[in-house]
């Protein structure tokens, strides 16, 4: 279904029946790496995952930010009356994750967010020189953003109140110690490092993410 919230048109699949979970992926990427993610999650909760802007089936953008998808997001959530909905964020979308809950933490229940990163520095610097390679030839503004963005402080970090799964995996392209910072600065966070995962191989049409965020959520909901 598309919808159109923040000037923009917004794509969302709407699966299950109950507690709302939302579901945001990353760059270049649409709601379709959750495919296995959804479907095991909707036998208890009414899954909703969105193409952010300039993705998938939600309409290209002139401004294309963290900032601008988180408050498409935020405002999606209020436009579908979704009650405090958890939501979960794979690498862009853990970024956008975080700064919703740091900006609007009445909106949501809990969040997670795997291969966040606050800033490009916290990029493995072999990745940031291969993102600069594709950028001079694709001048794609969605690695432009990756370079560029975000810019996410400490203080930031520390206004989020609601529980908080960060998970990364120990081969990411995010640097471990980048990661356990993200933890360290939240209160009433949790951290998870899965030994041998890279960046998406635990999350993209994968099974083993619904046993990382079953509990959590369940945890947070009792």
């Amino acid at each position: 279904m598309i919808v159109n919230v923040n000037g923009m048109d917004i794509f969302y699949e709407k699966t299950g029946e109950g507690s709302p979970v939302v579901l945001l992926h990353g760059n270049g990427e649409d709601h379709g790496i959750f495919d296995v993610l959804s479907d095991e999650l909707s036998i208890d909760h009414a899954v909703y995952a969105m193409d952010s802007r300039g993705h998938g089936r939600s309409g290209k953008a002139r401004e294309l930010s963290y900032e601008s998808m988180m408050e498409d997001t935020a405002r999606l959530i209020r436009h579908l009356g979704l009650n405090r909905p958890f939501v979960y964020g794979f690498s862009d979308g853990g970024i956008i994750a975080l700064l919703l809950a740091s900006r609007y933490p009445d909106l949501v229940r809990g969040i997670a967010a795997s291969g966040a990163n606050l800033d490009p520095q916290g990029v493995r610097a072999k990745y940031i020189r291969i993102l600069r390679v594709i950028h001079f030839f694709t001048r794609s503004r969605k690695v432009r953003m990756m370079l560029t963005q975000p810019d996410i402080s400490d203080e930031e970090l520390e206004r989020i109140d609601v529980p908080t799964l960060i998970i990364a995996g120990s081969q990411d392209i995010i640097r471990e110690e980048h990661t356990r910072h993200i933890a360290g600065c939240i209160r009433n966070s949790e951290l998870v490092i899965l030994e041998g995962e890279g960046h998406a191989s635990y999350v993209v049409h994968s099974r083993k993410l619904y046993g990382i965020l079953k509990p959590f959520l369940d945890r947070i909901e009792g």
